[in-house]
């Protein structure tokens, strides 16, 4: 019997990658070079320099049966000591390598931490906007996905609407900050808040609430900003990372989970890790991924083309009337669209072609998400096709 639940998922396609294959057909009419396409977060700065030489080093001069061979289940451990180092000289951590564990990019390691913390039935929270795929990455784990509706003045917290949602069947809440798609990092003042109801939720309904918190973008984060690392708030928090953002190599599908050690059973957790991987087929990233990346985990991409982008755009919507919170980091920006139906509104910037996605599937219909990963000369060239959109329809 073919499987009823993914032959329906056949048309509930993404409408980012619908509107990304949109782009390029539209790029080969018109040359992609004329087609500002906005769609898809894929990192456009290139990999650093000692990346492309380790791998050189190891494919030249590794050990073959290290380098290609079968890597551990929970990651090889030398990769694992040195990721936890430098995430306790950067934020003053006391993990050991026996609490991370090695995945295949941040949903890779989403995938492991539903399942550490969550039975069938159970409630995971997170906030609007959000990024559309926690729909299937939840679900699909057996435990059941809610949203908070957003707080649109600063796309922090709505806890009032967080406290009435944080019932008896909520074991895991799910953070993403810097978010996509809004661009927004939670602030100091925000994930101290989020710890303090947890703390006593806990108390409350007499069980653990665990916080799962979702970071690929933490490196990229713009002057000024408040970006603190969301472990150092709350014991029973589970890093999930990427290095897809901060290195520019999304298709090397290279990450962690990091399970923070003051929770009491960070070992514990990173070890049923491997157990979990049995059941979802995961068996580990690839070995030379992890050697590579363990000599690079300090370090990231140029990543300062972002900001510049950000800020071409945010001064001149902003000059054309759109509501926009100033992003923190990402390559993302959230604004209001310039009529209710968000559908509608990026329907028509289609015509300028600008290519922009909808925020109902982020869960803020009315809004719209830029992801401005792109070359900085495009971006320029795309602030008159936004004047003319603004001034031709609205």
């Amino acid at each position: 019997m073919i499987s009823e639940t993914y032959k329906s998922m056949l048309s509930g396609k993404s409408v980012i990658r619908e509107l990304s294959e949109y782009a390029t057909a539209r790029g080969k009419e018109i040359g992609y070079d004329n087609v500002f396409d906005y769609s898809l977060g894929n990192p456009s700065v290139a990999v650093p320099k000692a990346y492309n030489d380790k791998l050189i080093e190891l494919i030249t001069g590794g050990d073959p049966m290290l380098v290609h061979g079968y890597s551990p289940s929970l990651g090889i451990p030398q990769v694992r000591e040195k990721i936890a180092a430098s995430l306790n000289a950067r934020f003053g951590m006391a993990y050991s390598g026996e609490d991370i564990f090695m995945t295949s990019g941040a949903a890779g390691a989403l995938a492991h931490a539903f399942r550490l913390v969550t039975a069938p039935g159970d409630e995971i929270l997170t906030f609007a906007p959000f990024f559309p795929e926690y729909n299937p990455y939840v679900n699909l784990s057996g435990a059941k996905l809610r949203v908070v509706p957003a707080s649109f003045a600063d796309f922090q917290i709505n806890f009032e609407a967080f406290e009435q949602m944080l019932t008896q069947s909520v074991h895991a809440v799910l953070v993403n900050t810097p978010c996509n798609p809004s661009g927004v990092a939670f602030t100091a003042e925000t994930l101290k808040r989020l710890a303090e109801i947890l703390t006593a939720k806990e108390k409350e309904l007499g069980h653990e609430i665990w916080l799962i918190s979702d970071e690929p973008y933490r490196e990229i984060v713009f002057a000024g900003a408040d970006a603190p690392y969301v472990s150092k708030f709350y014991p029973r928090t589970i890093s999930c990372y990427s290095f897809s953002k901060s290195l520019s190599l999304p298709g090397d599908r290279i990450g962690y989970v990091a399970v923070n050690p003051a929770s009491g059973v960070s070992k514990m957790l990173a070890t049923m890790c491997g157990q979990i991987s049995r059941g979802i087929g995961h068996n580990c990233p690839t070995a030379l991924m992890q050697l590579a990346v363990a000599d690079c985990c300090g370090m990231t991409a140029d990543l300062s083309v972002y900001e510049t982008n950000m800020n071409l755009l945010f001064d001149c919507l902003t000059e054309l009337g759109f509501e926009i919170v100033r992003p923190s980091g990402t390559f993302y920006m959230f604004p209001k669209a310039l009529e209710a139906d968000s559908i509608a509104f990026c329907k028509k910037a289609l015509k300028y072609d600008l290519i922009l996605v909808p925020g109902d599937s982020f869960g803020a219909p009315g809004y719209f998400r830029i992801a401005y990963c792109v070359d900085t000369e495009k971006v320029r060239r795309s602030l008159d096709a936004f004047r003319r959109f603004v001034r031709a329809e609205y």
